[in-house]
Parts: C-alpha cells; structure tokens; sequence
C-alpha cells in the first residue's frame, strides 16, 4: 500500500502538491472526546496502558480530522518504568520518577530484553490500530531518545536546562554512559517490537537534544539516533525512521545523512526557508509551524500554513507543528489549518 499512503510517499523522498499532515500531541487535551475517554480511564497512566483505551483516543483525531498518520498513543517515560523505575504524574505538575544518580541506581535497573512484559499493552494497542485505522492512514510508533529520557531518569522530572543530567554527566561519566547505553538498547527492543506489532513508521523524540553542544550533541543525540536506526532498518528492511533532535538549531544540517533517518522533524525556532535551504537538501523535513498558532487561529494561521507550504515545496515535507499541540489549542482552528493546507 506504500504507494497509496502519502506519508510513505513523502518519507521515499516523494515531492507532493499537498504534502501530508499529522500533529504531534494530536491525541490530546485540546479534544472533549480525549477528554471524556481520559476520565474513563481514571488517570494518564491508566490511559497508556489499557489498549482499547488508548487506541481509540489514537482514532480520535483521525476520525475528526482526517490526518494522513496516527501516532500510538503512550509516554516516552513507559520505558524508564518498564526497566524498573518508579513512575507517577502529579496533577497539574507532569512527570515524577525515581532517580538515578550513580551506579547503584543504574544497576537496580532491568536488562532491555526484560522490558516486554512490562510494554505488552502498548504493543496490543499498535496491534489494534493496524486493523482499525483507514486503509489510507500511515500508523506511526514511537520512542524516546535516550537522551532525553535519561534526562528525566536522573533528574526525577522535567527540568528547564536538564542540569541534573549535565551535572552526572560531567562527575560520573561511566554511570552515565550506561544509561545511554542500556536506553539505546532498550529503544530498539521496544520500537522493534512495535514494528512487529504493527508500526510503519518509528519516530525518535529527543526533545531535549538542544541542551547538547559541540562533540557532546554528537556522542548523545546524533551517535545513539544512528545506532538505533541502522539496528531497525537491519531487522526491519525498507522502515522509514524520523529523527526529532528538537531545538539543535545548526546541528539539523546533515542529521539525516549522519544517522540515518529518513526524515528529520523540525521545531519552530528554525526558520522554514533555511530548513529549505540547509535541511530539506538531504531529503525529507516534517514541521514546523508555531502550536501557538493552533491557540489563536485566525488569518495569521492561514498565512503561516501556506508559507511553510510553500517554503518546503520543492522536495519531500510533512505538515507538523514545531511541537506538540497544546491543551489551550481550538479544534477548530485545526479545521482552518487543513484547509489552508488542502484547500
């Protein structure tokens, strides 16, 4: 069906009139159906983990709007939990994890062949999806970079400039290379299995990848992206890999070539003609317009969508924001959005 489905057109490096769209965060509060399905599952946790659940919050936006690929629904911190970290969400305040803070944390942590039990309802979520998204309709898999998980390992919870993580980093090397290691592992175990699942596409989140510089970028976001999709597309031949390093500024260019991914996501802080110009080069862009435009809508949305369009017209590019949409986000202003896109 490659043929058919406009994602994986774009993603074979294919040059669209209308390029396809998804959102990140698509699934989400911005939505009253996500909403209600939420409160039936009693907290997000619960969400992520019963399949029916979180596959028809997946659907949700599908059947509202149309969107060329759906997304799994699920955390990028399922995985510190399935190694045996602790894992809970304090309301209004996001993420809280046990900590890693030297060798004995690391060591009380799970092998990344002991992580499938643990994930067997995300992956009956993917397997659930595969049968009930529309034939025209890419499903997406996902993880998250072992950088920026291992951000929230050591810290305990999201942090403005991921100190905790640079701190370890500089006084524990050794600890904090194994982290590295054992969440590059674990991420091609679990993204593999979602692929077996179902999944046409992987997605690698490294939210916090701008917070590296210099040689540290390229050891911690570039080298652990490289390695886990040179592994996928062993096992898995043919899969089209996107890589996010959010926020890395210069460091897009080349990204692509350097590990592999046959897209690279974009955020909103880079201008999308530069992308054009210095990014798009090497093949597919997804991104990247503002989610605040999504909040306040009106001609400053439709003015944005058909710019970005245009400015990556010339080669291979997916529809996407910079980030994800937020909760505050109008459902209608998404309508608008697509239309301007579609028109």
């Amino acid at each position: 069906m490659a043929e058919t489905k406009k994602l994986l057109r774009s993603l074979a490096g294919e040059t669209q009139d209308v390029p396809p769209v998804w959102l990140m965060r698509q699934a989400g509060r911005y939505l009253p159906e996500y909403r209600a399905t939420r409160a039936e599952a009693g907290d997000f946790l619960s969400l992520c983990y019963n399949s029916d659940l979180a596959a028809e919050v997946t659907l949700q936006p599908i059947r509202r709007y149309g969107f060329d690929a759906a997304i799994l629904f699920a955390d990028i911190l399922l995985l510190p939990q399935a190694l045996g970290a602790d894992l809970w969400f304090e309301t209004g305040e996001g993420p809280r994890l046990s900590t890693i803070t030297g060798a004995e944390g690391l060591n009380a942590l799970k092998g990344k062949d002991d992580i499938h039990d643990h994930m067997a309802p995300v992956y009956e979520t993917v397997r659930i999806l595969a049968r009930e998204l529309p034939r025209e309709t890419t499903l997406i898999g996902f993880a998250g970079a072992p950088w920026t998980v291992a951000t929230y390992m050591i810290a305990g919870r999201g942090t403005p400039d991921q100190a905790p993580a640079h701190a370890l980093k500089a006084e524990d090397r050794a600890t904090f290379e194994a982290l590295i290691d054992l969440l590059t592992e674990s991420t091609i175990e679990y993204l593999s299995q979602q692929v077996e699942a179902g999944a046409e596409v992987v997605k690698i989140f490294d939210s916090w990848a701008g917070s590296l510089k210099g040689e540290d970028f390229t050891r911690y976001a570039l080298e652990p992206a490289k390695r886990i999709i040179a592994e996928l597309k062993s096992r898995h031949p043919g899969l089209p890999c996107i890589a996010f390093p959010r926020e890395a500024g210069e460091a897009y260019i080349g990204f692509a070539k350097a590990t592999g991914a046959d897209c690279v996501a974009l955020d909103n802080s880079v201008d999308a003609d530069w992308a054009a110009a210095h990014v798009q080069v090497d093949g597919c862009v997804q991104g990247n317009m503002a989610p605040n435009l999504m909040v306040t809508g009106g001609q400053a949305l439709i003015d944005e969508t058909k710019r970005i369009k245009a400015a990556f017209a010339k080669g291979p590019h997916i529809f996407n924001l910079g980030h994800g949409i937020t909760p505050e986000a109008d459902p209608e202003n998404v309508h608008v959005m697509l239309e301007a896109l579609r028109g």
